[in-house]
């Protein structure tokens, strides 16, 4: 039995990513930087769940630690595979391989995450053979078969990277993502570095791929236009935290936390009336190793008030749709799309 759609396939249980802060000869630790501090999330089966923040927000931190890319610095994952919850967290260097399988990364640069040495077939084939799917003359069938649903050719199996666009490098991470036929697929930024027009088409891609597979995506973005095209839910990242979640539409048309209204104004608008009501937030996404007190988002918060300065926000359901890390989300009115 395998997870049904609306099932949760994904669960994050109070995530936590530190990095030491080391200083001196000796490389004493005198701090942390708190990438991910403290996040849950739920992700059903089928859906596309949207990550979004500034740069710095912790969003590809998150994605890499719930994958073990990262290892944690504390919390708990769990991933339904075959009708069994398996304890991400927990798995010895030889259980990894189950993760592997079910759960892959599509990563933010097509130029840096394909090795130059290797051939299409050998990028491609190589989850197949290191997880133990395919070898030899079945792993080729499998390469061949997924290169033609990303677009690219089968002539293109004995090419380098290098002899290939930057749409098509990103073809190849998908298709190295999708060869092991996961259930999960964790999309960092997949197209940041491309051009608008090749963006779309990845998008679709994406799309088609996931009705095909019946995919889940956890979709990583600062981009809100890219987010609204292509997640049911979103969730919005700060400094380490999430301080919004909810339905994609919900969100969009109605934030409930001052960061949310900021990032939707961020959204570019043609009509010069929509321009003049942008709500600017000043300053920069805090130092991580060294977060200000109460909620960190009260000095770049225009409707903070002493007790935002004082005391940290819980993220708390505002309903049974709608969770949020603000003292005034109840009485605050803010500006959507």
């Amino acid at each position: 039995m395998t997870a049904q759609s609306g099932q949760a396939l994904l669960e994050i249980t109070d995530l936590k990513k530190y990095f030491p802060v080391q200083k001196g000869f000796l490389k004493r630790t005198v701090g942390y930087v708190k990438a991910v501090d403290g996040v849950s999330l739920s992700v059903a089966a089928g859906e596309t769940l949207g990550i979004v923040g500034e740069s710095g927000s912790g969003k590809t931190t998150l994605g890499r630690t719930l994958l073990r890319l990262y290892e944690p610095t504390g919390g708990d994952v769990t991933l339904q595979v075959d009708g069994q919850a398996v304890p991400v967290m927990d798995l010895s260097g030889s259980e990894m391989r189950l993760l592997r399988r079910n759960a892959q990364m599509i990563f933010q640069d097509p130029y840096a995450s394909l090795n130059p040495r290797m051939t299409v077939l050998e990028t491609v084939g190589e989850p197949l053979f290191v997880n133990g799917i395919a070898s030899g003359k079945e792993m080729e069938e499998r390469v061949r078969e997924v290169i033609q649903q990303v677009g690219l050719r089968v002539e293109h199996l004995r090419r380098y990277p290098h002899s290939f666009s930057g749409g098509q490098r990103q073809r190849i991470g998908i298709a190295r993502a999708l060869v092991v036929r996961p259930k999960l697929v964790v999309a960092d930024e997949p197209v940041s570095a491309l051009d608008v027009s090749i963006q779309a088409q990845i998008l679709n891609l994406l799309k088609d791929l996931q009705a095909q597979y019946q995919l889940t995506y956890l979709f990583i973005s600062h981009a809100m236009n890219v987010v609204r095209y292509m997640c049911d839910r979103i969730a919005v990242m700060y400094a380490g935290k999430l301080v919004e979640v909810g339905a994609k539409n919900d969100i969009l048309k109605a934030p409930k936390h001052p960061y949310t209204e900021a990032l939707l104004s961020s959204v570019p608008r043609t009509s010069s009336r929509v321009r003049s009501k942008r709500v600017v937030s000043a300053g920069e996404v805090p130092d991580l190793a060294n977060l200000p007190s109460g909620c960190v988002f009260h000095p770049r918060c225009k409707y903070a008030v002493e007790r935002c300065k004082a005391e940290v926000p819980r993220l708390r359901a505002l309903d049974s749709a709608r969770l949020v890390s603000c003292h005034r989300a109840e009485e605050l009115e803010l500006q959507g799309i």
